[in-house]
C-alpha cells in the first residue's frame, strides 16, 4: 500500500501526514508514505485544494484534515 500527502508543506498538510502515520501504526499495514510538494505533480491527481491524501493511486480526501481515525478507517478499506 501506499499513501501519498499532497501538499505544499503547510501546517495542515504536516498534521495529515502525523495523522496517516498514527492510523497506520494503528492498524499494523504495512505501507509506505510519501510526500508529493511539486505542484505540477499534484495538479496531476486533478487536486486544486490542499491538503490531500491519496491510497494507492486514489484520491480519497482533498481540502481539509482527516483524523487518524477517518485514515484508519479508509486504510482498512482498501
Amino acid at each position: 500500500m501506499t499513501i501519498k500527502i499532497l501538499g505544499t508543506g503547510c501546517p495542515k498538510c504536516k498534521k495529515l501526514e502525523e495523522n496517516a502515520r498514527k492510523a497506520l501504526n494503528k492498524t499494523g499495514i504495512d505501507a509506505s508514505i510519501e510526500k508529493i510538494t511539486n505542484l505540477d505533480d499534484i495538479m496531476d491527481y486533478g487536486v486544486m485544494l490542499t491538503p490531500a491524501l491519496v491510497i494507492d493511486e486514489k484520491v480519497v480526501a482533498s481540502g481539509k484534515v482527516l483524523s487518524a481515525d477517518e485514515i484508519q478507517t479508509l486504510i482498512s478499506q482498501g
